[in-house]
């Protein structure tokens, strides 16, 4: 495994309808790193935004896509999504609350 650090464990958050409507249950969809854990993206949510309490993480692998390119095939690259669930009495996260 490399070494993943708490910052290098969130890439980039998922704005999609789906996401937009967990908000109102302080759940946050996130593009994590493909070898980090729970407990990683546990830890890297509540060091990147403070007050936050994280109740439950969810992850989900997704494959890449098969492309063709002429007679060529191939893949696009894995992805990992982290669904966040926060407390109730906890800090909702900033950077979803302009949108």
């Amino acid at each position: 495994m490399a070494n993943v650090q708490y910052y290098d464990v969130i890439l980039k958050p998922v704005i999609t309808e789906k996401s937009m409507d967990g908000m109102s249950d302080k759940k946050y969809t996130f593009l994590v790193h493909t070898e980090a854990n729970k407990t990683m993206i546990k830890e890297a949510v509540e060091k990147m935004f403070p007050g936050t309490k994280v109740e439950k993480v969810n992850t989900l692998n997704m494959d890449g896509k098969t492309k063709r390119r002429g007679r060529t095939e191939g893949q696009t690259v894995k992805t990992k999504k982290a669904i966040v669930q926060l407390t109730a009495d906890s800090k909702e996260i900033e950077i979803f609350s302009g949108l």
